[in-house]
């Protein structure tokens, strides 16, 4: 019997999601339960990684049992895993369905602030900086979707088989006080370290580092032999995966009060 377990996490104490021997990952920890309770090690088929301080306010993996389950899953697993770790759903699937490879729809947000805030420490990325230019940035997030190959934005493009994506949607969100920033940004997949180096790309953007033309001659050109570096993992959550067999319905979400200001109205 296949299952899919939707869960969330907090992964500031983790050094990313996928297992790493002596290592502390959110896949390593889940395996660990999962071997106290069936006495066996279950493997964990993810629906993708996560760098080291990235979360997840949605995530599945799929495991694999020998009998159909008569206990509850969900019950148990949250009883043993660590309060930063949250089962919310256990569903049966047929054999067939994977939670990696059946994904049609990956959702990002990446938060950011710009004054001091230790409330927002672990769950935002703190950027000192002043006289952004957010209508620059804005438009420089608007032209994401238009374009379809990445390397530009990709940490290691020759690890890929190809960089091309399709993003769907890419919206900056300003708070009225002009102190925060979200970024939404929806693809049918994701690169190694894009979100991170396309936050890099639109605060240079923001800073006047670069225009708008050059950051959109980046992504024409494919070029990856700029300078960048990839903005901090703290402010960066894995949101929604979408599935064409799966209706999960709304989930209390630990990232609801980073979005107040920095939502469509």
């Amino acid at each position: 019997m296949r299952y899919f377990l939707h869960i969330a996490y907090d992964g500031h104490n983790y050094k990313g999601w996928q297992f790493q021997p002596n290592v502390k990952s959110v896949q390593g920890t889940i395996e660990k339960k999962l071997q106290l309770i069936f006495k066996r090690h279950v493997a964990v088929n993810g629906c993708g990684r996560t760098d080291a301080g990235v979360h997840s306010s949605q995530y599945f993996f799929h495991i694999e049992l020998d009998i159909k389950l008569d206990f509850d899953l969900k019950f148990r697993l949250n009883k043993h895993l660590p309060s930063d770790i949250l089962i919310h759903e256990v569903i049966p699937v047929t054999n067939k369905q994977h939670a990696r490879y059946d994904a049609k729809s990956r959702t990002y947000d990446y938060f950011i602030h710009l004054n001091p805030d230790p409330v927002l420490t672990n769950y935002s990325s703190f950027y000192p900086l002043e006289e952004l230019n957010f209508e620059a940035m804005k438009t420089a997030a608007a032209l994401l979707p238009l374009h379809e190959n990445y390397r530009a934005m990709c940490k290691q493009p020759d690890k890929h088989n190809h960089t091309l994506c399709i993003i769907s949607f890419a919206k900056l969100y300003v708070n009225q006080e002009q102190t925060r920033l979200r970024l939404n940004i929806s693809a049918n997949r994701f690169l190694r370290g894009m979100i991170r180096l396309i936050i890099d790309f639109l605060l240079q953007v923001g800073k006047g580092e670069i225009t708008i033309k050059e950051f959109e001659q980046i992504l024409t050109d494919q070029s990856n032999d700029h300078l960048i570096k990839p903005a901090l993992p703290n402010g960066l959550y894995l949101s929604k995966i979408e599935y064409p067999f799966l209706n999960t319905g709304p989930k209390p979400n630990f990232t609801d009060f980073l979005k107040v200001g920095l939502e469509d109205n």
